[in-house]
Order: C-alpha cells, then sequence, then structure tokens
C-alpha cells in the first residue's frame, strides 16, 4: 500500500478521502497549531504513532487525527495540562477519551481529578464544580489586592 500525499490545498478542497493519511502540515492547518506543536504532542504522548517514510515524513493516521483533535480540546478548551492528558488517556484509554471529546463528555468523568492534576486549572474548569462563588470571591480580593499593587503609598481612604 503506497502512501499518496495530496496536494497543498486538497485538505481544503475536500478531495481527499476522510480515511486519507494526511502531512504534519495538513494537520497542523487542519487544527490550527504549528508543526512544531504537533510534534512535541508526539513526544509527550506515545498514542501518537503517525507513519514516518523517507526523509522522516509524517503520515497521520485518521485515528491519529482524531486523538491530536481529542488532545487539543482538552488542553486548550477544557484546560488540562500535558499532565492531566496523559492520565485521562492512561485511566480511560485512547477510544473513551476521544468518543468523550466527540459527545462533549470529554472530562465528565474525572472532572475532580483533572483539576487537582492540572494544577493551574483553567476558571472554567472550576465553575463547572461548584456555583462559583469561591471564584467571585477570589476575585474580589484580587481586585483588591490590584488597588494596592497600583497605590504604593498605601490606602487611602
Amino acid at each position: 500500500m503506497a502512501l499518496q500525499p495530496a496536494s497543498a490545498g486538497s485538505v481544503s478542497g475536500g478531495k481527499k478521502s476522510k480515511n486519507a493519511f494526511r502531512t504534519i502540515s495538513e494537520v497542523a492547518d487542519l487544527l490550527d497549531v504549528p508543526a512544531h506543536v504537533l510534534r512535541f504532542w508526539e513526544s509527550k504522548f506515545s498514542h501518537i504513532k503517525p507513519l514516518k517514510r523517507g526523509g522522516n515524513r509524517r503520515y497521520y493516521r485518521p485515528e491519529d487525527v482524531a486523538l491530536l483533535k481529542a488532545i487539543q480540546y482538552l488542553l486548550y478548551t477544557d484546560g488540562y495540562t500535558i499532565r492531566g492528558v496523559q492520565k485521562q488517556l492512561r485511566e480511560h484509554g485512547v477510544r473513551a477519551t476521544i468518543d468523550g471529546v466527540m459527545s462533549g463528555d470529554a472530562g465528565a468523568e474525572a472532572p475532580e481529578a483533572a483539576a487537582k492534576e492540572s494544577n493551574g486549572a483553567s476558571a472554567q474548569a472550576a465553575m463547572r464544580q461548584g456555583d462559583g462563588s469561591d471564584l467571585k470571591g477570589i476575585v474580589e480580593e484580587l481586585k483588591k489586592i490590584r488597588v494596592l499593587l497600583n497605590n504604593p503609598h498605601g490606602p487611602q481612604d
């Protein structure tokens, strides 16, 4: 089975089958991330295994592209860290993670564990776990701190 790289415009033009292999630049365009980010994710997620051909050219299978979409969603939308996504993949598996993202139920299995795992969990992830009153209190406290920092001569009543 020989791989046939598509022309540069074929992904957006819809000429390529959904089961076709994609080059790194095609996947980078599809996900709107630089190619070096995909190479970095390959180093962090052993589940991503593109075929490598002459000159170390990468060809991503449809399964790889689906996994990359899920990783991107968890990192950029759900606020997971790399370590949090690794834990999600380890505990729930690749297929369950992809299916969870596709169904919009990505972090539903363990949102508390994901938030604990990612030390800098996003405000969105924290809001899903409660009514947000804790965050509102934190925001008010931060506003007071900002006033203090902006006024180096101390509070003026």
